[in-house]
């Protein structure tokens, strides 16, 4: 029986990112305190809201009895570092132009911290971990920044950019999974899966090597 799926997000970009890879997850927001603790590492947070996210909706799918039947839920939680802060979303359109007249032309580090939990027979195991991946910002000049932050787009991704849209020409190099960047390292969740004793393919709506007749 195939497992279903479940990613605690509302992220149209971690959604799209399993999709591509042909799995079909149900979508629940998680609602959390995203606030960071004091002297807590960018790997700590990351972690920690990823695990919360996924807690929070563990406790949904309880209430709403969806645990009838084998179930892997995913939740992630993405931020920069740069300049050795701890960067979420901007917010502002001015602290999108803040943020990249800062970042322009050097590097920042993306965390995103990965909480899996397989449940079935009645029992939970789970895992927690980190993806990390640097990335070399383009020198932009001053009136692209404005047109990016024009845009709307990086003012509600985390580190104020993206790779997959309006932001990809201003990556001009990545070390590690740019799936990462994106809010979910496909690689690691395989991983983790194979560590919880779950294959890949236990995912897939439709067994690999399946003719479906349209």
């Amino acid at each position: 029986m195939i497992m279903q799926l479940v990613l605690a997000s509302s992220s149209r970009a971690r959604l799209g990112t399993l999709r591509a890879a042909g799995l079909q997850p149900v979508a629940i927001r998680p609602e959390i305190d995203e606030t960071a603790r004091i002297d807590e590492s960018v790997s700590e947070l990351a972690c920690r809201l990823a695990r919360q996210k996924g807690e929070s909706v563990l406790q949904i799918l309880r209430e709403r009895d969806l645990l009838d039947r084998e179930t892997v839920l995913l939740a992630c939680d993405t931020m920069l570092e740069f300049e050795g802060r701890i960067h979420g979303k901007p917010g502002t359109k001015a602290s999108v132009i803040s943020r990249w007249m800062r970042m322009r032309g050097r590097q920042g580090v993306v965390h995103t911290g990965h909480y899996v939990a397989v449940i079935r027979g009645g029992r939970i195991t789970e895992s927690t971990r980190e993806a990390v991946t640097v990335l070399s910002f383009a020198d932009l000049t001053e009136q692209e920044i404005a047109d990016y932050a024009a845009t709307g787009e990086p003012e509600s991704v985390a580190g104020g950019f993206t790779i997959d849209s309006f932001g990809g020409p201003f990556i001009t190099r990545i070390e590690g999974d740019p799936h990462n960047v994106v809010g979910l390292s496909l690689p690691l969740v395989r991983q983790i899966l194979l560590d919880l004793g779950v294959a890949w393919f236990d995912l897939w709506p439709v067994p690999p090597g399946t003719q479906v007749r349209g």
